[in-house]
């Protein structure tokens, strides 16, 4: 039978034109959606990315997408160590921590704490000046040394070695630096620094530094 003209017989013409009228983001039919989803997440460097639905946030907890218990570095609750008790008062005990800081926040912050602590506490600007002082001392050798690894005017990487050979392992050195400074840590310890800190750790920890290397010799093995 003629379906007449500009139609095809058999009803065909119908067939395809539903066939036509497909979502163009149907999945069937040679699978291009699925080349659609994996251009797209090439286009995002290869990760693919979806909203996170409440339930995931809930299992993951409230601190920013980590779990419960202890807090990975950087997040959370800063750890800060109790204060020690301070020292017994004594009048004659001579300087056994210098510091070669000039930073005025530091140097107030080591200032008021070895007050605290009553521990004596000398800032010197050269080796020179921190020879004489330990010469003062009957040639005591000083305790700790403290190092601002940003004081260029120190010049830290210099002084640390010479320091170093000249007072043997009596003396602790320990510097502190912004916590960004990976380099300078690192070449902090290879001159022969014992100890370099982030500003914020030294900070946290410095009752305890001045406490037990403030002590004179006979109270230092008590207070380890």
């Amino acid at each position: 039978m003629n379906a007449g003209p500009g139609r095809s017989s058999g009803g065909g013409g119908r067939s395809r034109r539903r066939r036509g009228r497909r979502p163009p983001n149907h999945r069937g039919g040679g699978g291009g959606g699925q080349s659609r989803d994996r251009q797209n997440q090439n286009n995002q460097g290869g990760i693919y990315t979806a909203p996170m639905d409440h339930s995931y946030r809930a299992v993951l907890g409230n601190n920013n997408g980590h779990k419960g218990g202890r807090p990975r570095p950087g997040f959370g609750a800063t750890y800060h160590p109790p204060e020690p008790e301070p020292l017994p008062v004594r009048e004659d005990a001579n300087s056994r921590i210098f510091a070669f800081v000039d930073d005025l926040f530091f140097l107030a912050k080591i200032q008021e704490t070895a007050r605290k602590m009553n521990v004596k506490v000398e800032f010197v600007k050269t080796d020179k000046e921190l020879l004489e002082k330990i010469k003062q001392n009957g040639e005591e050798k000083p305790s700790l040394i403290i190092f601002d690894l940003n004081n260029v005017n120190a010049k830290p990487l210099t002084l640390i070695p010479k320091l170093k050979s000249k007072l043997k392992k009596g003396t602790s050195i320990i510097g502190f630096l912004s916590h960004v400074q990976g380099d300078l840590k690192q070449k902090a310890h290879e001159v022969g620094c014992d100890m370099v800190l982030p500003r914020s750790a030294f900070s946290q920890n410095l009752p305890q530094l001045l406490r037990r290397h403030g002590a004179a010799e006979e109270e230092s093995a008590e207070v380890q």
